[in-house]
């Protein structure tokens, strides 16, 4: 039975902006988050230039900013000689202002945009199984939904888009062709009352702290660290390694912390190191997480969603026109994700490291501006929507997923 051009599977912020662009393009996209509608999930929040651009593009912007986002007017960078360096963020098209949403505000909008447009969507569907023909092409996924039903989605190419344990990349053996060596774990919580209009990095001896103004008042205070040294401290408990590692990150931070109101717990990720997968193969493909992740130190995690599904769903269009082979269109995908992280990869492992002194740390920090405006250059030179005339060979649809 025919069924979906592309089903995607996971609908955060890859497989949801990927779901949006290719159904704005005409092409018929089913997609599977097993969560349920409206959750949070652990992110760093913060938006680059580049996402930022993305989401003015797509027509999401306006509504993340009437949802009381703040904007981020500068950054300011303290070091562990007791300097501070503030950067004001410079008005360009697209970006007036950066942003840090809470994902399931973020989530949320870019699902509705994608449904708007015309995808299938799917909420707690975990998908089990792959579809394959009889030369081992995936064909779309079997999955189960949320009564247990069983369900099969039938498409011609599959996403995988469903993060760092990415079920996609594990059925179809997606290898590692590229691991680091250094990844930092984090403890982070939400606080109110704490003064700030825009993003500050503090780097220390050994550890780093940041604050990212979001939604509601709050401000996403977030501590960081090698595993090692996150294991040993938290010998001593939670908070102790919190207050540790603020004090030692950022030591100007920390009367303004003391003084917030905490919202809710301290919240924890134990760090894995940063890795690139083989993204494509016979009628599949994986963007964000699933195929390519980075420490968050540089919190440039959402901006590389949102960008790898712009260059993916554009390759899937010219695929599906039968303007390039499939094998073609997605390599050449792999090819320009792996082109544009490549730089900002290699100078996000070596601030995981944790070993940097005022000096290197700044090195490090230039570098990374450095890759993220050659990421801003190339978007900008992107059409800023697909439509529905660019994709007009698509496969028969039935009416949805279908139960078996």
């Amino acid at each position: 039975m025919n069924g979906f051009d592309v089903v995607v599977v996971g609908g955060r912020v890859a497989g949801a902006s990927t779901a949006l662009l290719l159904a704005r393009a005409g092409v018929r996209v089913a997609l599977v988050e097993r969560a349920r509608a409206g959750t949070d999930t652990l992110s760093t929040h913060g938006l680059m230039r580049a996402g930022v651009l993305q989401l003015s593009r797509w027509g999401v912007l306006d509504q993340v900013i009437a949802a009381g986002t703040p904007p981020i007017g500068s950054t300011v960078f303290h070091y562990v000689d007791g300097t501070s360096v503030r950067v004001s963020i410079r008005p360009s098209a697209g970006v007036d202002a950066l942003y840090a949403p809470r994902r399931h505000l973020l989530d949320r909008l870019l699902v509705e945009a994608a449904q708007n447009a015309g995808a299938d969507v799917v909420h707690e569907t975990t998908v089990t199984a792959l579809r394959r023909d009889e030369n081992g092409r995936v064909r779309g996924v079997h999955a189960v939904g949320p009564s247990g039903r069983l369900l099969e989605l039938p498409a011609s190419t599959t996403v995988g888009a469903d993060g760092i344990r990415s079920t996609v990349a594990e059925l179809v053996q997606a290898p590692v062709v590229r691991q680091s060596r250094s990844c930092s774990a984090v403890l982070y919580r939400y606080v109110t009352g704490l003064s700030s209009d825009g993003y500050e990095w503090a780097y220390g001896t050994g550890a780093a702290a940041g604050l990212i103004p979001t939604n509601d008042g709050q401000t996403c205070v977030f501590v960081s660290t090698t595993p090692q040294q996150m294991g040993a401290l938290r010998r001593e408990g939670t908070e102790h390694s919190f207050s540790t590692l603020l004090a030692r990150a950022a030591p100007a931070l920390l009367d303004r912390v003391a003084g917030a109101t905490p919202v809710g717990r301290l919240h924890g990720w134990a760090g894995v190191p940063g890795y690139v997968r083989r993204s494509w193969g016979p009628g599949w493909a994986l963007v964000g997480d699933a195929g390519y992740y980075r420490d968050p130190i540089t919190t440039h995690g959402i901006t590389d969603a949102l960008r790898d599904a712009e260059v993916l769903a554009g390759e899937i269009v010219e695929s599906k026109a039968g303007v390039l082979p499939e094998p073609v269109a997605l390599a050449r995908y792999q090819a320009t994700r792996d082109r544009l992280s490549g730089a900002l990869s290699a100078a996000s492992e070596e601030v995981a490291a944790y070993d940097w002194d005022v000096e290197r740390a700044q090195t490090l920090l230039r570098r990374v501006s450095s890759a993220m405006s050659d990421e801003v250059d190339y978007l900008q030179l992107l059409p800023k929507s697909p439509d529905s005339a660019s994709c007009p060979a698509r496969v028969t649809a039935d009416s949805g997923p279908r139960a078996s």
